[in-house]
């Protein structure tokens, strides 16, 4: 996983996509936040998110 994330950040700097930067983010908070809510009192408010 880090090896991956190396070579992202790697690609970023090399051919200046620093626009995927934000999105790659977003993703990753969106991710967390549904692993982090499916089980707790939280999960049938997240569907009010989408």
């Amino acid at each position: 996983m880090l090896d991956l994330l190396k070579e992202l950040w790697h690609f970023m700097l090399e051919r200046k996509k620093f626009w995927l930067l934000p999105i790659i983010i977003v993703l990753i908070l969106f991710g967390a936040l549904l692993v982090f809510a499916q089980g707790s009192a939280v999960a049938p408010f997240i569907y009010t998110l989408f």
